[in-house]
């Protein structure tokens, strides 16, 4: 297959179990390497699991699910803490089982509402032991559904509020995500400095089609240009500031068949 050029997006080397049971393909979306490292050698130890790889960014996060197709993604709250990966990726793939690692600053009723909302199926805390990161995968991968006992109490149905003037209910998750899946990959590119040209060919796209989408990100961002839309997007918390998702760059291996 085609190596991806994001460095900060990694398959798994190595083959699943071929037992005659199909094996749960699982993937991390978490910015600190020796956590990453951590959840590999989990997994990999597990039976029934196997490590499908891990990425460090939102592009690179979607662009794992969309070539690896793994079962299970585990995300780290920290990297989505207004639930836009989570919704997004659950828009791409409604069966994928999405797993948040809650850390404990998102310790809270409105957080966990908001990450089950865009289609999470478990939530854990980040520093919840092995045991109980293992459980919340087979049971949310098994059951569709799974919080942990000790994030139970925040996840508890909240009493009803007054509608807003519209009907509808109020929102409980972050900003909301006015772009399209493939617009929200093409901001964060440009976003790193990359020109149309450079996104179109990582994105396999036509670069008319990137400037398409550039000039529709623009629009619905009420941005001037590039630059200010970048700017808008950081304000409003549609794009994490890297101080919140840095991890070491990743030579990509080729994906396991």
């Amino acid at each position: 297959m085609t190596r991806s050029t994001d460095r900060r997006l990694m398959y798994a080397a190595g083959t699943p179990p071929t037992n005659g049971n199909r094996s749960v393909g699982v993937v991390a979306i978490d910015a600190v390497p020796i956590y990453r490292d951590g959840l590999s050698a989990l997994v990999t130890r597990t039976p029934g699991l196997h490590w499908a790889g891990h990425a460090a960014t939102h592009h690179a996060a979607m662009q794992l699910c969309e070539q690896a197709r793994p079962d299970v993604v585990l995300i780290d709250s920290g990297i989505d803490p207004n639930c836009h990966l989570t919704r997004l990726l659950h828009t791409g793939d409604a069966t994928l089982t999405i797993v948040v690692l809650v850390r404990d600053a998102a310790r809270n009723p409105a957080y966990l509402a908001g990450i089950l909302a865009a289609g999470a199926r478990a939530a854990v805390p980040r520093n919840a032991d092995s045991r109980r990161v293992i459980e919340a995968v087979r049971r949310a991968h098994l059951e569709r559904r799974y919080v942990d006992p000790a994030l139970a109490p925040l996840a508890t149905r909240p009493k009803r509020r007054p509608a807003t003037d519209d009907g509808q209910p109020p929102r409980v998750a972050g900003p909301a995500m006015p772009l399209s899946r493939r617009e929200y990959q093409v901001l964060q590119l440009v976003a790193e400095g990359l020109e149309n040209s450079a996104i179109a060919k990582m994105l396999f796209l036509s670069v008319e089609t990137v400037r398409t989408h550039v000039k529709s990100i623009l629009r619905k961002l009420s941005a001037r240009d590039r630059t200010h839309a970048v700017t808008t997007a950081f304000r409003h918390g549609l794009l994490i500031p890297e101080s919140c998702t840095d991890g070491a760059d990743l030579a990509p291996l080729p994906q396991r068949k």
